[in-house]
C-alpha cells in the first residue's frame, strides 16, 4: 500500500511539472512614459488607478562606492540630513509626510544609490513634489552645524545598534575581506566611526553639490496620475533647479578572488555560524541572473538541497541559505549556515561543499528548474502588486533605469530566467563558484562566569480633502459543516488569498503547555497523511502558491496565496494541510530542536529577552497571557512537548465551528463557495474548550527588573502595564494618545531620545492588540552610558502626558492627519485588506469599522485623548525592565528609585 501511495505521488508531481512546462507565463509589463527635463532630470510615469495614491520615488545615482577611504559613511549620513528640512520647508520632512497621510515612507542608501520614496494621497502630490524639489534644489541654506551634529549622532547610534546584534561583527568583516583595499565596495555603507566624527560642513556641502543635481536623478511617479499631469507638475517644481556637474560612474570591477581565504572570530552569539563568499558579475549580467537561480536551487524552500540535507535530513544546522547580492559594478554569491548546538562547523562546511560540488557536476534537475522559474516570476508579480515600496512598480522602474539605462530592462532578466537551461546554471556555477572564496567562522564566546564574590516657496501648497476609504463589501456564506466564510472581491491582479482564522492562539497554551500553539502551527505545513514536507513545498513552488501557518495572542491562522489559474489544486493542498496535518515524528523532533535554538536566540537578543519575561510580570504566572510575548514558550515547556500534544492542539482548536475563512481577491462568492464545499467536505465540528482570560489588577507599585548582558553596547529599557482590550469604546482616543506618546516617528519619546538627545536610533510605545487586557509598553534601546538619563526621560514623558504636559491641539492635528490620510494607501494589497477583515473577525468589530474610522478620528478633541491617557498611563504602577551590562548600569538604575530593583535571568528567575 505504501509503495502504491509513493508511486501515485511521484506521478502527480511529474504531471504538475509537465503541465507547468507546457504553460508559458504571461508577459509581465509595467507600462510607462519617460521624459527628460532640460536640466537632465529623468522622469518616468506609470498609471495605476486602483487606489487614490501616487508613489513618488526619487533615486540619486550615488552611494557609498562614491566615497573615498577616510571619508566613509557620507552617502548614508546625507540621506539622514535630507530629512531635516530645507530652505523653504522648515522642520522635519517626515512630520509633514505623516500629516498628509504618506505611507511606505523611507530613505535608504546602499553602495550604488540613495533613494527617497513615499506613497501619498493623490490630493497631496503637489505638496510632496514641492518638498522633494525643495530639498533637491534648496537644501544647503537650511543645513547648519546643529543639524549635522544631531544626525551624525543618530547614524552612530544606528551603527552601534547594528553591531550590538548577534553576528553584528560580520558586516564589517565580510565587506573588508572580500574586496581589495581601495575597491569601491571595500567599506561598509554606514561608514567608520572616526570618519563620521570627522565629517565637516564643507564635506557635506561638497557632497550635495557634486551628486544631488537633477542630471544625476531618476524620478518615478506611479499610481493615480497621468503622464500629462505628471509632466506639468514636475516641470513646475523641478525645472528651475540647476543640473549639477556631470558625474563619472564607475566601471565594472568584479574583483574575482583566487584560492581560499579563512578567518575565525568569536562573538556573543548563541550558535556557531559559517559564511562563504564568492565575488561574481554585476547586476543585470547573464551570469548574475543564472547564479540567482542557482542560489534558489540550493536553498529556497524545504526541498532545496541545503535545507533538505543539513536541516531536514542530517539535522546539523538550524538554517542553511544561499543568496546573491547583486550590485552595479560587481556582485557576491553568499552561503551561510548556523550550527545546531553541539554540532561542528567543519562537518557543516563539508556538506555545503558536497552539495555545491554535486550541483556544479550534474546541474539542476528538471523539477528544480521548473520550481525556481515559477517562484522567480511569482515573487516578481507579488512585488508589483504595490506601486511603491521595495519591489513595487516604481522601485522596479527606477532600478532598471538607473542601473541598466531603460525602465523596462527588468524584462531582460525575466526572459533570461524563463529561457534559462540547466546547462546555463551549471556553467555559471562552474565559472564563478569553483575557486576564489572567503570563509568566515563565527563562534560563541566560552561561557565564562565571574566568581560569586570579588571586585513660491513662501507657502507650501495644502493638500485638498482626501477621498474617503472605500473597501469592498463583505459577503458572507456558511458551509454545510458550519464554517463561516467572508469574501472581499478585488479583481486587479489574478491572485486569491485565504486566511483560516481559529479562536486559539498563544492563550490556548493555558490549557496545554507554553509553546504548543507556536510549534503546532510551525509544523502544520510539514506533512499530511498523503504528503511529506518536501512534497508540499515542491507542489507549492510548482503552483506559484504560498502557504503559511502562525499564531498570535488570541488566534491561530493558516493562510494560502494562490494564483487564480491554480485555485483548485491550491485549495486541495490547503485543505489537506488543515484537515490532515500529521506532525511526522522526525519533523517534530527537528522543529523542536529549532524551536529550542530559537528560544536561545531570543534570550540572547536584548529586545526579545525583555519581551519574553514581560507577560508573566504583567499578568502573573498561569494567566493565559503570561507566556513569552513571542509565543515560543520556555526551554522546559518545549522540551516536554510530544508529537501527541500537537495533534491534540489541532484536533481541539482547528474546527469549522471555531473558525472563519477570510477570502480576498479575484473571485466571487458564487465561484468560490462550491470549491470550498468540496475542499472542506470532510471537516467535522467538535467541542471546543473556553479560554479563561481573566482581568488582572495593575501592579500596586512600580518595580524594576534588571537582566544582565555583559559587554552589551546598548541597554534596552521597557516600561509596561496592562491596558484595556482592543475592542473598547475609547480605542480610537487611546490609539491617538499612543501615537503622540511613542507610536509615530514624530512622537514625544522618539523626538526626545533620538532627535534631541541622540542617545537612541529609535524609541516607540506599543499597544499590542488583544481581546482581553493587553500589554502597553514603551521600548527604548539606548547607548549604555546614557541608561540612567534615558530612564529619567522615559519616566518624564510618561508622567507628563497625564499631568503637566497633556496632548495639545497641534499634536492632535498631526495625529489625526496621519491616522486618516494613511488609510487609502494602507489597504492596497490583498494581504493588507485581509488583515483588516481579520481584525473585524478577531475583535468583533462592525463591517464598516475602517470606513467610518476616519470620521471618528477627525471628531476627537484634546480632552478625549488626554482622558484616554489618564485611563491607560499609570506612572506609579509600571513594570520596568532594563537589559544591559549590569556592571556599568546597576548603580545608576538604583539611584533613581523608580521601584524595588530585582535582578533576574533571561527566564525571569531571580538571581
Amino acid at each position: 500500500m505504501m509503495v502504491r501511495t509513493k508511486l501515485a505521488l511521484h506521478f502527480l508531481v511529474l504531471a504538475i511539472v509537465a503541465a507547468s512546462a507546457c504553460a508559458q507565463p504571461a508577459e509581465i509589463d509595467i507600462p510607462y512614459q519617460k521624459f527628460v527635463l532640460e536640466n537632465g532630470l529623468t522622469v518616468i510615469v506609470h498609471e495605476d488607478h486602483k487606489a487614490p495614491i501616487v508613489a513618488i520615488n526619487v533615486w540619486y545615482h550615488v552611494g557609498s562606492k562614491n566615497e573615498k577611504p577616510g571619508k566613509t559613511g557620507f552617502a548614508h549620513l546625507f540621506e539622514h540630513l535630507m530629512f531635516g528640512g530645507s530652505e523653504h520647508s522648515a522642520g522635519r520632512y517626515i512630520d509633514t509626510m505623516e500629516r498628509i497621510g504618506a505611507t511606505d515612507l523611507n530613505g535608504t542608501t546602499n553602495p550604488d544609490r540613495t533613494n527617497y520614496f513615499q506613497n501619498v494621497p493623490t490630493s497631496a502630490v503637489d505638496l510632496t513634489l514641492w518638498m522633494e524639489s525643495d530639498r533637491m534644489g534648496h537644501l544647503l541654506g537650511a543645513l547648519d552645524q546643529k543639524t549635522l551634529d544631531l544626525q551624525r549622532g543618530v547614524v552612530q547610534n544606528e551603527k552601534r545598534q547594528g553591531e550590538n546584534q548577534p553576528y553584528g561583527v560580520t558586516r564589517q568583516l565580510l565587506t573588508q575581506n572580500t574586496y581589495p583595499a581601495g575597491h569601491p565596495y571595500s567599506w561598509t555603507t554606514i561608514g567608520e566611526m572616526a570618519d563620521l566624527d570627522a565629517a565637516s560642513m564643507k564635506d557635506v556641502q561638497e557632497w550635495f553639490k557634486t551628486y544631488y543635481g537633477p542630471s544625476n536623478v531618476v524620478l518615478v511617479l506611479a499610481g493615480d496620475i497621468d503622464a500629462k499631469t505628471a509632466k506639468e507638475k514636475v516641470e513646475k517644481y523641478f525645472g528651475d533647479i540647476p543640473p549639477g556637474p556631470p558625474v563619472a560612474h564607475h566601471q565594472v570591477w568584479i574583483a574575482k578572488m583566487s584560492g581560499t581565504h579563512r578567518q575565525a572570530v568569536q562573538d556573543r552569539v548563541p550558535q556557531a555560524r559559517i559564511y562563504k563568499v564568492w565575488n561574481i558579475p554585476q547586476y543585470g549580467s547573464a551570469d548574475a541572473d543564472y547564479l540567482d537561480l542557482v542560489s534558489d536551487c540550493l536553498s529556497s524552500g524545504k526541498s532545496s538541497r541545503f535545507y533538505k540535507r543539513l536541516v531536514y535530513d542530517d539535522q546539523i544546522a538550524t538554517d542553511a541559505a544561499a543568496f546573491v547580492d547583486l550590485r552595479e559594478i560587481g556582485g557576491q554569491f553568499r552561503v551561510q549556515a548556523t550550527a545546531r548546538p553541539g554540532q561542528d562547523l567543519t562537518q557543516i562546511e563539508k556538506e555545503l561543499d558536497e552539495e555545491l560540488s554535486r550541483f556544479s557536476k550534474d546541474g539542476p534537475t528538471p523539477e528544480e528548474m521548473q520550481r525556481v522559474k515559477a517562484q522567480y516570476q511569482a515573487n516578481f508579480v507579488r512585488g508589483i502588486e504595490r506601486i511603491g515600496g521595495f519591489g513595487g512598480k516604481s522601485d522596479r522602474l527606477a532600478q532598471s533605469q538607473v542601473f541598466r539605462g531603460s525602465p523596462d530592462a527588468y524584462k531582460v532578466s525575466l526572459k533570461r530566467v524563463q529561457d534559462a537551461t540547466a546547462d546555463d546554471l551549471k556553467s555559471a556555477a562552474n565559472r564563478w563558484l569553483s575557486d576564489g572564496v572567503y570563509v568566515l567562522e563565527v563562534h560563541p564566546f566560552p561561557d565564562y562566569k565571574a566568581a560569586p564574590t570579588g571586585a513660491d516657496r513662501s507657502k507650501a501648497p495644502e493638500p485638498s480633502t482626501p477621498p474617503e476609504l472605500k473597501l469592498p463589501k463583505l459577503q458572507r456564506a456558511t458551509l454545510s459543516n458550519g464554517l463561516k466564510v467572508i469574501l472581499a472581491e478585488r479583481h486587479q491582479v489574478p491572485l486569491v488569498d485565504f486566511t483560516l482564522t481559529s479562536d486559539a492562539g498563544f492563550a490556548a497554551d493555558s490549557l496545554a503547555s507554553p509553546g504548543t500553539a507556536n510549534l503546532a502551527m510551525r509544523l502544520l505545513t510539514d506533512g499530511t497523511s498523503t504528503r511529506n514536507a518536501l512534497q508540499i513545498d515542491d507542489e507549492l513552488q510548482l503552483l506559484g502558491a504560498e502557504l503559511h501557518a502562525s499564531s498570535n495572542l488570541d488566534s491561530s491562522f493558516v493562510s494560502l496565496s494562490a494564483l487564480k489559474s491554480k485555485l483548485d489544486p491550491s485549495l486541495n493542498l490547503f485543505s489537506d494541510v488543515v484537515l490532515n496535518a500529521s506532525f511526522p515524528d522526525a519533523d517534530f523532533k527537528r522543529e523542536q530542536k529549532l524551536a529550542l535554538a530559537g528560544i536561545e536566540r531570543e534570550q540572547n537578543n536584548p529586545t526579545t529577552a525583555a519581551l519574553r519575561v514581560l507577560p508573566a510580570l504583567l499578568y502573573g504566572a498561569g494567566h493565559p497571557y503570561s507566556n513569552p510575548l513571542t509565543g515560543s514558550g520556555t526551554k522546559e515547556s518545549v522540551s516536554r512537548l510530544t508529537r501527541e500534544d500537537l495533534v491534540k492542539f489541532r484536533e481541539t482548536w482547528l474546527r469549522p465551528n471555531n473558525s472563519t475563512l477570510i477570502v480576498v481577491g479575484d473571485t466571487t462568492l458564487a465561484e468560490i463557495t462550491p470549491k470550498l464545499e468540496k475542499a472542506f467536505a470532510t471537516w467535522k465540528t467538535g467541542n471546543v474548550p473556553r479560554k479563561n482570560v481573566k482581568s488582572v489588577p495593575l501592579a500596586p507599585k512600580s518595580a524594576v527588573y534588571l537582566i544582565d548582558k555583559p559587554g552589551a553596547l546598548q541597554s534596552v529599557i521597557v516600561a509596561a502595564e496592562v491596558a484595556p482590550p482592543t475592542a473598547n469604546p475609547n480605542e480610537i482616543a487611546i490609539k491617538a494618545m499612543n501615537d503622540g506618546l511613542g507610536g509615530l516617528f514624530g512622537s514625544r519619546l522618539n523626538m526626545n531620545l533620538r532627535e534631541d538627545k541622540h542617545w537612541s536610533y529609535g524609541v516607540r510605545s506599543v499597544l499590542r492588540d488583544a481581546r482581553a487586557q493587553r500589554p502597553f509598553f514603551t521600548i527604548a534601546p539606548v547607548q549604555t552610558d546614557k541608561t540612567k538619563e534615558s530612564l529619567v526621560e522615559v519616566n518624564k514623558e510618561l508622567r507628563g502626558i497625564v499631568s503637566d504636559h497633556p496632548i495639545v491641539a497641534d499634536e492632535l492635528a498631526k495625529i489625526q492627519a496621519n491616522e486618516t490620510l494613511t488609510l487609502p494607501g494602507s489597504r492596497e494589497t490583498l494581504d493588507e485588506l485581509g488583515q483588516s477583515i481579520i481584525d473585524i473577525v478577531q475583535f468583533g468589530l462592525p463591517d464598516d469599522y475602517y470606513e467610518t474610522y476616519a470620521g471618528k478620528v477627525r471628531a476627537l478633541k484634546t480632552v478625549d485623548v488626554n482622558e484616554a491617557a489618564k485611563e491607560v498611563v499609570r506612572p506609579d504602577n509600571l513594570v520596568w525592565i532594563v537589559v544591559g551590562d549590569r556592571a556599568k548600569i546597576e548603580s545608576g538604575v538604583r539611584e533613581l528609585g523608580l521601584g524595588e530593583l530585582h535582578v533576574i535571568d533571561a527566564d525571569g528567575k531571580a538571581k
